[in-house]
């Protein structure tokens, strides 16, 4: 992802590219043999401490994002991290109040994640029309996302993937931190997550790579999210139920089955048995002219940092997505329900667990030179 972020930042107008750092000294060495001016360095320390930045991006494996955060802040520097924050939601708050300790040396110390699909125009339109009262008392949110598809080749890419030791998740860690990030920023966390996981069922890994969630929410709604690495064709079916109607975003269409009054006021009030609210299809418009992705996060970021201007995505707002994903898997391998907030040191403790009681061995490929991740977008 790193070499992604790389062609961003020599295009953003108010960056500038001026140090790259790969412990993998043939990575950095690649992107210097393209024509990138910048200095190359293989330790994140000599890099922060020398290079004259005043904001590191980061996108390296996952345990390190913490580790490499904080030494950022130690250092006075603005951070924008990859998701996921962290590992488990432990780590990610530690990082944040990291941050919070560093403001009080350097009081405009911004703090950012990469959730680039909060700037899609389906995702804000949604964002609105549930912030504005559209839906009315929401009942039901349901997401299938399954159109994750990874090969075992992609898994076998990096030394890292899909080990606990590595990536410390699958399809939750690395490809739904969006997803869930989005579910959390559309209605909230949920106070009860019942989880069903399956580890390694489809693919030669030791995590999970197919997920079924039930979420329970404190204002009576329930929810559903259902992802997998596995399945071809895949879906990305977003419903969200409220009293007024029903959003639904798949196969790049919003529409809002609107009914003419509340369906929760019909159901007390009509006085015939099998009739139902008046309801009118409404193809939703939203904007698909604009610019999207990861370069509006970091082009914000940077004017977060120059101009003051609000956070597209502060990276605060990453604990609530790694805390459920947390959630579903620690439900599911404890076969128990979990209540948020969750025990973070629980987890992380039966996370450092797994790590120590595995015994699989990975098979890898070459993970050397630039790879081209925009098909995974």
């Amino acid at each position: 992802m790193g070499s992604a972020h790389v062609k961003n930042a020599l295009r953003a107008p108010n960056v500038e590219l001026v140090a790259l750092c790969d412990e993998k000294k043939e990575r950095v060495d690649a992107q210097i043999a393209l024509g990138v001016t910048a200095k190359p360095y293989y330790d994140y320390r000599t890099a922060i401490k020398d290079s004259g930045a005043d904001a590191v991006l980061i996108a390296t494996p996952h345990y390190s994002h913490p580790e490499i955060g904080l030494e950022a802040f130690s250092q006075g520097l603005h951070v924008l991290v990859e998701k996921p924050v962290g590992v488990h939601a432990l780590d990610a708050r530690r990082l944040v109040e990291a941050w919070e300790r560093a403001k009080k040396k350097k009081n405009n110390l911004v703090f950012a994640a990469m959730f680039q699909q909060r700037t899609w125009g389906h995702w804000k339109k949604i964002k609105s029309l549930i912030d504005e009262g559209d839906l009315g008392k929401l009942i039901r949110t349901t997401w299938i996302i399954t159109d994750w598809f990874r090969t075992q080749t992609y898994y076998d890419s990096g030394d890292w993937r899909a080990t606990w030791r590595g990536e410390g998740g699958g399809v939750l860690l690395n490809q739904c931190p969006h997803n869930l990030d989005l579910y959390n920023w559309f209605v909230g966390l949920p106070k009860r997550v019942h989880g069903f996981v399956s580890l390694g069922k489809y693919h030669n890994i030791e995590v999970e790579d197919e997920v079924t969630a039930y979420f329970e929410h404190e204002n009576g709604m329930v929810g559903h999210f259902i992802t997998t690495t596995a399945e071809a064709p895949g879906t990305n079916r977003l419903e969200i139920v409220g009293e007024n109607g029903k959003v639904v975003y798949e196969n790049g269409s919003l529409t809002f089955h609107r009914n003419r009054q509340s369906m929760l006021r019909f159901l007390r009030e009509s006085k015939e048995s099998f009739s139902a609210p008046e309801c009118w299809k409404i193809d939703i418009p939203f904007d698909t002219s604009a610019e999207a992705g990861h370069h509006l996060v970091l082009e914000n970021f940077a004017d977060a940092i120059l101009k003051g201007k609000p956070l597209i995505a502060p990276a605060s707002d990453g604990i609530p997505a790694v805390m459920l994903g947390n959630a579903i898997l620690y439900s599911s391998l404890t076969q128990k329900a979990v209540e948020l907030p969750m025990d973070e040191e629980a987890y992380a403790r039966k996370l450092a667990e797994l790590t120590a009681g595995s015994r699989y061995v990975k098979k890898t490929g070459s993970s050397n030179g630039v790879a081209d991740l925009s098909k995974s977008y």
